[in-house]
């Protein structure tokens, strides 16, 4: 069945070009994964809290390289995109930011993120958001950004608001964690915000 409109970005808007380092400040930027990075998120996904809420562990080394290498694939698939958060002194992966569900059809993606534990507390999830956001808005000139978060994960509603990502509404019992269901914030921006 013929559409009516337009694709707004076109097939190959991620995957003809190599996925950039992006900057975040004068100490982090955010770069593809690397094989090396597999203690980082081995270490992440054995954080409570990162357990809590992104729903899921790794189980080893073999399991954290895997997770790494699926995030080639996705970039070149277009449907998702991951950059380690690095702390470029000693090229050190200590948070994570992406891209999810990523239409090309309609510009736009849902963002995620994490920090470890040794790195909480000093902006670095806000500053990661900033640049990808900026990224995604200034080159790849997606049209709508949005995240979702537990209403019970605090910090996560923190780096919204302060990236500019505006409260839009609760979901109600959206989202699935161990302790059962869970109401959802919705937070978003546009290329024009």
């Amino acid at each position: 069945m013929p559409l009516l409109i337009e694709p707004v970005l076109p097939a190959g808007t991620f995957r003809t070009a190599k996925q950039p380092c992006l900057i975040v400040d004068d100490r982090f930027v955010l770069r593809p994964w690397c094989v090396d990075d597999a203690e980082a998120v081995e270490a992440a996904f054995a954080c409570p809290a990162i357990q809590r809420w992104h729903v899921r562990r790794v189980d080893g080394a073999d399991e954290a390289r895997t997770w790494i290498a699926g995030w080639a694939q996705r970039w070149a698939e277009e449907t998702d995109a991951s950059w380690a958060v690095v702390d470029a002194r000693e090229d050190r992966a200590v948070g994570q930011v992406g891209l999810r569900t990523v239409s090309l059809f309609e510009a736009s993606a849902q963002l995620s993120y994490w920090v470890l534990p040794s790195a909480r507390g000093a902006g670095i999830a806000g500053g990661a958001v900033a640049a990808l956001t900026g990224w995604a808005f200034g080159t790849v000139r997606l049209n709508r950004l949005f995240l979702l978060h537990s209403t019970e994960n605090l910090a996560s509603c923190r780096v919204a608001g302060k990236a500019g990502y505006g409260l839009e509404g609760t979901l109600r019992s959206s989202m699935l964690h161990a302790d059962g269901w869970h109401d959802v914030h919705l937070h978003a921006r546009l290329r024009s915000d």
